[in-house]
């Protein structure tokens, strides 16, 4: 199984001045062709550093992907520094001339000759025509090894990753069509750490393989298989979700697209509830979210004095709701004083519950970590409906 190695080429890029999706969409196209992909790079408009940073990339992998850094300007360096990795020189193709000036033809254009750049390419390397843009591509074989250089432009690049490149890493590796599958549980109320510990053997299996991604108040354990068919993944897939489930209990709140506010609304709408929430320090995005959820009765309260304590902040949502009949009522208060924490209170005909969290991490995490431990508290609740 060869390796790959994705080099995406432009100051914008390191400047964040826009947002690299390209390799993003090369590595999760060419993993499903059983390529493993060890490390995607970014380098600035330098010719040096990209030559180097292809000359490292080659010592690793097999396949070596550069997207952009081939139009025609002065700051388009990836032709001279991919010749420069390889140790070769540029040389002129009348042909792919030919198909820049007809492009240009065709669009009722003439090309500046400050395009004629663009019909360089490495010494020995392999044209690749491009239909859809002005920059031809190449590549460069290099022993077992190759560097592919692919336009920046996104819609250039996907045309060409299908109908050039593909076929071209098929043959050459004699690729056989795999299916990487994955799928994600997200946990809220249990931190990174006690998960790890928890399922620490299973993250270190080979094949399906376990991960952990925390965010504040919630972590997702993604879980990748790779296989000959989609039958094959799905069986390896479903014991070993099963028993992250076991282990982890009610802490998994949901799969690959559920959100918390979504498994809300189910709750809710499933028991037909009426639901009143009250925030205070939330700037109505705790309100928000929930009404994401599509919940078919919800009354959102803004609460403009900060309670100072369960009781208080009870009092105050039963105070602005005795005009209307409610199944639930929630109250959440995010406080700064002077640590950062949060005070729930909940209340439907069985039950009753009032507590406070502190947070300990970064403050611009907070409202993040508050959202998602008092909508986490919500929906531990409302399950509990069920039993009712």
């Amino acid at each position: 199984m060869p390796n790959l190695e994705i080099i995406t080429i432009g100051t914008e890029l390191l400047l964040g001045e826009i947002t690299d999706t390209n390799s993003t969409y090369i590595a999760r196209t060419l993993r499903d062709h059983g390529i493993d992909i060890f490390r995607i790079t970014t380098i600035g408009d330098n010719p040096s550093r990209i030559a180097s940073a292809i000359r490292e990339a080659l010592s690793r992998a097999e396949i070596v992907i550069t997207t952009g850094g081939l139009g025609p300007t002065i700051d388009d360096p990836t032709r001279q520094a991919v010749a420069d990795a390889t140790f070769s020189k540029l040389v002129f193709h009348p042909e792919l001339w030919d198909e820049i000036y007809t492009y240009f033809k065709d669009s009722g254009r003439i090309p500046t000759e400050n395009n004629r750049r663009q019909a360089f390419i490495p010494h020995g390397a392999i044209p690749i025509k491009n239909p859809v843009g002005t920059a031809p591509c190449f590549i460069v074989e290099n022993g077992v090894s190759c560097v592919i250089s692919l336009p920046g432009v996104p819609s250039e690049m996907k045309y060409l990753l299908h109908n050039s490149v593909i076929p071209y890493l098929k043959d050459k590796f004699q690729l056989q069509t795999r299916i990487i599958k994955a799928t994600v549980l997200h946990a809220a109320s249990m931190g990174e750490s006690v998960i790890d510990e928890k399922i620490s053997d299973l993250e270190q299996l080979s094949n399906p393989t376990v991960g952990l991604l925390a965010h504040p108040g919630q972590v997702d354990i993604r879980v990748t298989v790779k296989a000959e068919s989609e039958l094959e993944a799905l069986e390896l897939l479903k014991p070993l979700v099963k028993e992250i489930k076991t282990r982890l209990g009610d802490n998994i709140y949901g799969q690959d697209e559920d959100t918390l506010e979504s498994v809300i609304g189910h709750l809710v709408n499933q028991h037909q509830l009426k639901v009143c929430v009250a925030e205070f320090g939330f700037d109505e995005s705790l309100i928000n979210r929930l009404r994401l959820g599509h919940l078919d009765q919800l009354i959102g309260i803004i609460l403009e004095k900060q309670p100072e304590d369960a009781e208080q902040l009870a009092l105050c949502l039963k105070e602005r709701i005795e005009s209307h009949y409610c199944d639930v009522l929630f109250g959440i208060a995010l406080i700064k004083n002077p640590k950062i924490s949060s005070i729930f209170y909940y209340q439907d005909q069985h039950n009753n519950q009032a507590f406070v969290r502190v947070y300990g991490g970064p403050e611009e995490n907070a409202l993040l970590w508050a959202q998602n431990t008092s909508l986490d508290f919500l929906r531990r609740q409302l399950t509990l409906v069920d039993g009712n």
